[in-house]
Order: C-alpha cells, then sequence, then structure tokens
C-alpha cells in the first residue's frame, strides 16, 4: 500500500508541475506574457579592478567590452535593453560620493546597437563597487507595466558599499513581488565574489555563473538576454491568511507569497462536485539553513477535517523544496449542491543560525488547477490518493475475507488428515 500510495503520490507531482505551464490564455493568474516587450538591463562594473589583464591576454574591461558588442549585435528585436554602469565615474577615496557612482549608460528602451556601442567604448576602469545602489537604480529604471523584467549583473569583485548589503537589496527587490530576476556573472571571481553573486541570484530566482573567458561570458548574456524574450508564466502577488477563515480565495493560477521559518499560511479554493483541485507548492531557501527541513501542503475542510496533504523533507542544502496534492470532489448527481471552500495550509519547518536574517521570509511559489474529475474509481486520485480510505476499507474488508477462506481451508484439511 505504501508503494502504491508513493506512487500515485509521484504522478500526482509530476502533473501538479505540468499543469503550471497549462493554463489556458485567459487564465485569472499566471497568464503568460506577451502582450508588453520584454525589458532587459545589463549592468557592468567599471571599478578599478576590472584593470586586471587575466582573461585571454587582455584586461576584464576590455573582455566587457567586446562580449557587449557581440551581445548587442545579437539582441532580439522585440527586448527593450538598457545599460547602467557601477564604478565609472568618480575615481576619489570619498566612499559616501563612490557609494553614489552608478547611472545608466543607455537608458531602456528600443535598441540603437550604434549608439549603444558608442557608449560602451568610452568606459574606462575607475572606482569603487556600489553593486547594491546598481541593483536599487536598475530595478527601478525597469519598474512599471508587466513585462518580463531581468536584469543582469556583471562584475568581477564584491560590494564595497556595506553596510548596504546587494543580497538583502535583492531578498527586498524579490519580496516587493514585481517579478524581476537577477542573474549575475563573476569574472575570475574569488570565493567572497561568488558567495554574495550566487546569494543575490537566488534571491530573486535568477542564475550565477562564473566567467573566465571572453567567449563565457558572451555567449552566456546571449542567452540571458534571449530567455528575457521568451513569454513566462508571472505569479501573481498574493499574501495568506493566519487562519482558513478570512483567507484569500484562490483562482486556477500560479502565485506567490512569502513565508517565515516555521510559519502556516492558508488560502481558500471552491472546488465544484465533480471537479478536481490540483496543487503545489515550493518554497525557495535564499538564504543559508539548517539540514533537516520539510514544506506541507494541506487540504481542509472550513471545519477543521483533513481531507488530504502531500509533504517532502530534506536533511542537506538545496534550493528549492516541494510538495502537491490532488483532491476530487465527488459528484451524487444534485445540480443545486453548492461548491465546497477548501482550506489549503502551507507550513514549513525551515530553521536557520541566529546569525541569518529571517525578514523578509521566504519566497513561495503557489501553483493552484480545478479540472474535471476523474470519470471513475480507476483514477488514482479517486481511488488511491483523494480518497485513501476508499483502498484502506477494501483492503481491511479483503483481508478479513482471506482469513475466513483459509481459516476454512485449515479446518477442513486438519478434519481430513484425522479421517485418514
Amino acid at each position: 500500500m505504501i508503494t502504491r500510495r508513493w506512487v500515485a503520490a509521484g504522478a500526482c507531482g509530476l502533473l501538479v508541475t505540468l499543469a503550471a505551464g497549462l493554463f489556458p490564455a485567459g487564465a485569472a493568474a499566471g497568464e503568460p506574457v506577451a502582450k508588453e516587450a520584454p525589458k532587459v538591463e545589463l549592468v557592468l562594473d567599471v571599478s578599478g579592478s576590472m584593470r586586471a589583464q587575466d582573461i585571454d591576454g587582455q584586461s576584464r574591461m576590455s573582455a566587457a567590452k567586446q562580449a557587449f558588442n557581440e551581445v548587442l549585435d545579437a539582441v532580439p528585436a522585440d527586448v527593450m535593453l538598457g545599460i547602467r554602469t557601477l564604478g565609472a565615474n568618480y575615481p576619489g577615496d570619498d566612499k559616501n560620493q563612490g557609494c553614489k557612482d552608478t547611472k545608466p549608460l543607455y537608458p531602456v528602451g528600443p535598441l540603437n546597437r550604434t549608439e549603444a556601442k558608442t557608449a560602451v567604448a568610452t568606459l574606462a576602469p575607475t572606482g569603487w563597487t556600489p553593486i547594491g545602489p546598481a541593483l536599487l537604480g536598475a530595478a527601478d529604471d525597469l519598474k512599471g507595466g508587466d513585462a518580463t523584467r531581468r536584469i543582469v549583473l556583471i562584475t568581477d569583485g564584491e560590494d564595497t558599499c556595506a553596510p548596504l548589503d546587494p543580497c538583502e537589496v535583492a531578498r527586498d527587490i524579490a519580496a516587493k513581488g514585481i517579478h524581476l530576476v537577477i542573474d549575475t556573472l563573476g569574472l575570475v571571481p574569488d570565493a567572497k565574489t561568488r558567495n554574495q553573486l550566487i546569494c543575490i541570484a537566488e534571491a530573486t530566482g535568477g542564475t550565477y555563473t562564473s566567467v573566465q573567458h571572453t567567449a563565457e561570458l558572451s555567449g552566456r548574456v546571449k542567452q540571458l538576454v534571449g530567455r528575457a524574450a521568451t513569454p513566462v508564466v508571472n505569479p501573481v502577488v498574493t499574501e495568506g491568511g493566519k487562519q482558513c477563515q478570512g483567507a484569500p480565495e484562490l483562482k486556477p493560477g500560479l502565485y506567490t507569497d512569502r513565508e517565515s521559518f516555521g510559519e502556516h499560511r492558508w488560502y481558500r479554493v471552491a472546488v465544484k462536485p465533480g471537479q478536481e483541485l490540483r496543487a503545489s507548492v515550493s518554497i525557495g531557501a535564499d538564504r543559508a539553513v539548517n539540514n533537516d527541513y520539510g514544506v506541507l501542503l494541506r487540504a481542509t475542510t472550513q471545519s477543521g477535517r483533513e481531507i488530504v496533504r502531500g509533504q517532502e523533507a530534506g536533511d542537506g542544502r538545496t534550493d528549492l523544496i516541494s510538495s502537491g496534492l490532488r483532491y476530487p470532489k465527488a459528484d451524487d448527481g444534485d445540480e443545486e449542491q453548492p461548491a465546497e471552500t477548501v482550506c489549503l495550509q502551507v507550513s514549513n519547518s525551515f530553521s536557520a543560525p541566529a546569525s541569518v536574517k529571517t525578514t523578509p521570509g521566504m519566497p513561495i511559489e503557489l501553483t493552484v488547477d480545478v479540472v474535471d474529475g476523474p470519470d471513475g474509481a480507476s483514477d488514482v486520485a479517486a481511488f488511491g490518493l483523494g480518497r485513501g480510505w476508499w483502498l484502506l476499507g477494501l483492503l481491511v474488508l479483503t483481508g478479513f475475507l482471506a482469513g475466513l477462506v483459509w481459516g476454512w481451508i485449515s479446518r477442513w484439511r486438519i478434519a481430513v488428515w484425522r479421517t485418514n
């Protein structure tokens, strides 16, 4: 029975994952964004350390310029692209001034390749490395509208403008729910730079890449710019309740929320007779966490009776942990029977060292879909996962009858043996 339930749970997880990409174009939430041109801003480090000559026999700045020329030639026509610099203008020792040294080099908009290349050609390694302020500026450059938005940060060193921690800046950007992804590229990075850039990328669902050669830089930036041009499903920001009563009612779609360590959040979904609720949740560990953690997705009635649950646990470092469930509501033929309000509870058992900040909470992505229910009890959701007590009852009855038959056979064999 345990094996069959695990098979059913695995099938559930696969179907729920596929459902996230199969919503109709008119879904209430999480519909593909294709109305507005995608926006991308390339944020380039022009600090003094970019003079180092350790990329293919040339300076890091020269390698970046060469890569930018190739990238600008390959930008898709429908992408609104901009370029922002950090550390490009102030050469002095005043930290207050150096940490303000970030400005747009080419504004986000339709790309004029000649003008953009000319602007990049004028750059020379100069000053500080204000990554945090540059990310804030880039987020402001990309604000407005519902288009896909992406920041590509290219740097060779860690931020020099503490206490404005760029990792915390990235988490704050993600917590605003503006669906802005930050990808980071480290030019010949050391361990501290690599860890900081990984943290920035993970906070927003982006990627980190270590770059040692010009071709790697050019190829990766082209890939990221091209990825921004692909229509995506943007999650809708929501805020779960402390209990089912008063929790937000979700329609089929993709949602994002934030949950603190060890917190419970509630959502409501209306399920009509003959329909099946499919839901999945993913929680991202966007900061250092302790080993041993788990996520629980539970469906209950409004009175608190559990209907079905999905859960997953781990004991090692991971960036994401997910779980899912399915609940088919029986149709008894009563056309006037109202929809049932199903309460979805999302819980986690994450913990972290005392030095790790717990705010903002960890990112949650919740997928909700309501489809026509299975036609017969042969469906694993109706027979094995959604109503597991039916299967349990059948097994108990089968075992009882088998015991009676075996007992009768045993008594008959003993009686024959005694007679002979």
